[in-house]
């Protein structure tokens, strides 16, 4: 039995459950062949994961309502670090659980200097054991629940005898509650990647992807030109998603609703110049659109805005560092201009 529902118009806030990753980013001079060496030039430590990244950005971004973390972190400094780094940003962590069972979660982030290509490598830690005890949906208030990332939380990922996941389970729930759900993927190389997504999509009114995750959703080849990214998207959409699948990549982002035509929104004009790292920038991009959407925004301001957050994110190596107020980042990317639209055909 479902607690009692909380419509939406009493409904504020975000949610945020999922991963919750400490980012060792690794500048290097260049990607070594196999055996060889590279130089690492600089080192820093950063936010990573869905939720951590999110509700970072979004205070960064002055959004002004409440945010929640929720998940599951090890009793070690980097977990410890995690909880400082909350408190100082005014995200609520109570529903933040430490295990001594693993560690907190950790990715060694190898980004290229002169390019801001990242590759990553990955620690599941305590993430891998975040399990359904760890959410209790029933005593929030928030308007938006937020789950990433889909493809790297084991045991919310793990496919039932019914066809479902915990994840799709708890995504349900919480659409019942009267929450309105938003989830995000990553580029995992795990061989069941739409057995894992597809049970969670009818419970979704939001999904965030980017080129090459919709191409395995749909089993199709990654694609940059509009038509065919619109046509992966309606497929997504069709398997049950709620409000819109929203497609970003680096030179823009797609928005596809169930009514109305799609919206391209080009990405801001970055000079190489002013980017340092491309790693959270999907993440900063979500963090906009949902900021929008929770205002009440339309579309094509939430994805506007979506583009110039993940801009201004390519600044700092790390995923949150170089976010600002969300006045400052539509200013940079109305200075800075916008990219020429892709193809359609």
């Amino acid at each position: 039995m479902l607690a009692e529902t909380i419509h939406s118009e009493k409904r504020s806030g975000l949610l945020a459950g999922g991963n919750w990753i400490v980012d060792h980013v690794k500048m290097i001079d260049v990607w070594p062949a196999q055996d060889a060496l590279a130089n690492i030039t600089r080192q820093i430590d950063g936010n990573g994961g869905g939720p951590y990244i999110l509700t970072k950005n979004l205070a960064r971004l002055g959004g002004g309502f409440p945010l929640v973390g929720i998940g599951l972190i090890g009793r070690d400094a980097d977990g410890e670090n995690i909880l400082r780094d909350c408190a100082a940003h005014g995200i609520d962590c109570r529903a933040i659980q430490q295990t001594s069972a693993a560690p907190t979660s950790f990715t060694d982030v190898m980004t290229v200097a002169d390019t801001g290509r990242r590759t990553f490598f990955h620690q599941h830690g305590a993430n891998a054991l975040l399990d359904l005890a760890q959410f209790d949906l029933t005593k929030t208030t928030a308007r938006i629940f937020y789950l990433g990332y889909l493809c790297l939380l084991q045991t919310l990922d793990a496919v039932d005898e019914s066809r479902q996941t915990k994840a799709s389970r708890l995504l349900a729930q919480a659409r019942g509650l009267g929450m309105t759900t938003a989830a995000d993927l990553v580029s995992n190389e795990t061989g069941n990647f739409s057995a894992t997504v597809n049970p969670s999509l009818p419970h979704l009114d939001y999904l965030f992807l980017n080129e090459y995750e919709l191409a395995r959703l749909v089993s199709a080849s990654a694609s940059k030109n509009l038509m065919q990214l619109e046509s992966q998207a309606r497929d997504v959409l069709q398997r049950g998603v709620h409000g819109a699948v929203i497609v970003h990549l680096p030179e823009g982002a797609l928005c596809v609703a169930g009514v109305g035509e799609a919206i391209w929104q080009p990405a801001v004009r970055m000079p190489a110049n002013l980017i340092a790292g491309t790693a959270g920038a999907g993440d900063a991009f979500a963090a906009g659109f949902l900021l929008g959407l929770h205002e009440s925004w339309d579309f094509q301001r939430c994805l506007e805005l979506a583009v110039c957050a993940a801009a201004a994110s390519l600044r700092d190596a790390t995923c949150s560092a170089a976010v600002e107020p969300w006045q400052n980042c539509l200013a940079l990317g109305r200075r800075l201009g916008f990219r020429q639209n892709i193809s359609a055909k």
